[in-house]
C-alpha cells in the first residue's frame, strides 16, 4: 500500500472496521482501455443481486460500490441499489457532525450538468475540505480532498459499541482538491 506519508497515521488506528477495510483496498485502480480490473469486476459479484448484473466495466461509477464492498466486508447494513452514491444518505444513522469512518455522501455535476453524487468514508478535515476514503476518486481508490460546501449528508454505521477513536480529525490542507469523481 502506498499511502501518503500525511495519512500514515490511519495505519495505527484500531478501527473504525470500515476504514481498516478500506485500506486494505488502497490504491486499486480502473485499468485504462476496453479491458477490466477483475478486482472490481469481482466486488459487484461478491455483492450480488442486481449489482453483479448491473456492474459490468469498471468505466461505470464505481463510489457506491467500493463502500458497499467495504460496508458487506465490515458486517454492515447495505443501503437499497448501492450502485447510486445518493443512496448512501440512507446509510446507518444521521450524523450531524462527521467523524472518522463516517460515510460521507457529496452531490457533483455530470458532464451533461445533471447532479449526481459520490460517497466515501470521512479521514479528517482542514477549513474548506474533507479528506475523503474512496473509490472512484482519480479512477482508483485513495484519500483526497472534497469541498465541505458539496456534502450532501454524513452517515454514521449503526454501531453496537461505537469506537473509542470515532472522532473530529484536523488535518492540514495541503493536496490537491478534487472537483469531479467520475
Amino acid at each position: 500500500m502506498s499511502l501518503p506519508l500525511k495519512y500514515n497515521w490511519l495505519l495505527k488506528e484500531n478501527g473504525p472496521i470500515m476504514i481498516k477495510k478500506a485500506l486494505d483496498l488502497y490504491d486499486i485502480s480502473e485499468t485504462l482501455g476496453h479491458k477490466n480490473n477483475p478486482t472490481i469486476i469481482a466486488w459487484a459479484k461478491e455483492i450480488g443481486g442486481s449489482v453483479a448484473n448491473v456492474y459490468l466495466a469498471d468505466k461505470i461509477p464505481w463510489c457506491g460500490l467500493f463502500i458497499a464492498v467495504v460496508a458487506k466486508r465490515s458486517a454492515k447494513q447495505m443501503v437499497k441499489d448501492p450502485l447510486w452514491a445518493l443512496n448512501w444518505g440512507n446509510f446507518g444513522k444521521l450524523s450531524p457532525e462527521p467523524m472518522l469512518g463516517d460515510v460521507l455522501v457529496f452531490t457533483r455535476k455530470t458532464n451533461n450538468g445533471k447532479t449526481a453524487g459520490h460517497v466515501g468514508l470521512y479521514i479528517g478535515e482542514d477549513q474548506e475540505c474533507y479528506h475523503v476514503l474512496g473509490g472512484n476518486q482519480s479512477d482508483k481508490v485513495c484519500i483526497t480532498r472534497l469541498d465541505k460546501s458539496r456534502l450532501y449528508v454524513a452517515r454514521r454505521p449503526n454501531y453496537t459499541i461505537q469506537p473509542a477513536n470515532v472522532r473530529k480529525i484536523k488535518l492540514s490542507s495541503t493536496g490537491e482538491k478534487s472537483t469531479n469523481e467520475q
